[in-house]
């Protein structure tokens, strides 16, 4: 009989689950004794970027979970799965936060220490939750549409993390102000003097992201 919680290990051993608990109890341990010695609680901002940025791989996991599950349930597979592709550009979004260090007023090598902790939880959080969903497309669908699915989401959430960091979207406001969102959508793509740094921090972040899959997947194949 398997033991579940040896299974359990096993799919959190393969999906970067320690590794970015560590990372990310390291940065909020960071955060925290910073604000002990400033005295109060500052740049609290942070801890909440890094709670998105755990929102895409709790997704991704359930996601996973239903898959693994009774056949006849896994259509619910869309509900996670839409919630993972809408919450994704989070977890790479905390590496844009370093435009924040320069209003940071504490030692100068502590603040880059502390967003650096923060923006490596992120990535290891949006690499490990792309990387279990393109395990499970490529189980159903073949290694070549599973890495076409990869780059394609790296594009989607590099483009997230523009209109979040440069207009100031959330993920939800897809869900909330869809109006708006497509109204900045249809401007920014109208007007070819945005083209420039919406590919270039666009296509910056999907790199980023897509880089870090491919060196994932090629540790755990090694």
């Amino acid at each position: 009989m398997t033991n579940p919680f040896s299974s359990l290990h096993r799919r959190l051993a393969s999906t970067l689950f320690y590794p970015s608990a560590a990372a990310s109890a390291l940065a909020v341990g960071l955060l925290l004794a910073r604000s002990l010695m400033l005295g109060e609680l500052a740049d609290s901002f942070l801890v909440w970027n890094l709670f998105l940025a755990w929102i895409p791989y709790i997704m991704a996991f359930w996601a996973e979970s239903v898959m693994l599950g009774s056949p006849r349930f896994r259509w619910h597979v869309l509900i996670p799965g839409g919630l993972w592709l809408l919450f994704l550009p989070n977890a790479p979004y905390i590496m844009t936060d370093f435009v924040h260090l320069e209003g940071f007023d504490f030692t100068w090598w502590y603040d880059i220490g502390l967003l650096l902790a923060f923006a490596w939880a992120g990535c290891l959080l949006g690499v490990s939750s792309l990387y279990m969903m393109q395990r499970m497309v490529r189980k159903r669908m073949g290694a070549a549409l599973s890495w076409a699915f990869m780059l394609a989401c790296c594009g989607l959430s590099g483009l997230g993390i523009y209109f979040g960091r440069f207009l100031r979207w959330n993920s939800w406001d897809v869900l909330f102000s869809p109006r708006g969102l497509a109204h900045d959508l249809r401007h920014v793509l109208g007007d070819t003097a945005h083209y420039p740094q919406m590919i270039g921090v666009s296509g910056l972040f999907a790199c980023f992201l897509a880089l870090g899959v491919i060196t994932l997947a090629a540790v755990r194949r090694a």
